[in-house]
């Protein structure tokens, strides 16, 4: 018998709360007092990508500013995103694409699993795809594995969920 006890590290986005966000956030532009006349807006481009697009780049900030508070109020994670470059666009504007990441990054799942071979913890870890597959003998491992977890997210910018809890 391998391990008794397992969990999953996932990275996962609701796709309908990103695209809530973005009407809720498009809603608040066109009401504001600061966006009249402007020609912010912002785009869901397809399932990972959202465009926005401004009249200059201090604008944008503000259109990014609203954007994130939306999303934050709907429980998406902001460290989810990932943000292009600026660029301009047509009639002096300006556009940024911000991508919506999916899963955990080869190279981040890697870093992870050297951080929990360095901890010592009594764990085994294994790259499943865009997720983490930690198993351990005991339950306790697997708690300090998650707490663990929790602090490299942050080193790491990354967003993660704890799936599968099986003990």
């Amino acid at each position: 018998m391998a391990s008794d006890c397992s969990f999953d590290a996932v990275s996962k986005v609701d796709l309908a709360e990103v695209k809530n966000a973005v009407d809720q956030a498009m809603k608040e532009i066109g009401q504001r007092y600061d966006f009249k006349g402007s020609a912010s807006r912002i785009e869901l481009k397809d399932q990972a990508q959202v465009v926005l697009h401004s009249d200059d780049e201090m604008r944008l900030k503000a259109v990014i500013d609203v954007l994130q508070s939306k999303l934050h109020k709907r429980g998406v994670s902001i460290r989810a995103m990932e943000f292009g470059k600026v660029e301009p666009a047509s009639k002096g504007t300006v556009r940024q694409e911000v991508k919506i990441n999916q899963g955990i990054p080869q190279e981040k799942a890697k870093a992870l699993v050297a951080a929990l071979k360095n901890s010592k913890i009594k764990v085994q870890c294994a790259i499943q795809g865009d997720q983490l597959r930690v198993s351990g003998k005991n339950k306790d491992d697997l708690q300090e594995a998650i707490a663990l977890l929790r602090k490299e997210q942050d080193k790491h910018a990354i967003d993660l969920q704890f799936t599968n809890y099986r003990g």
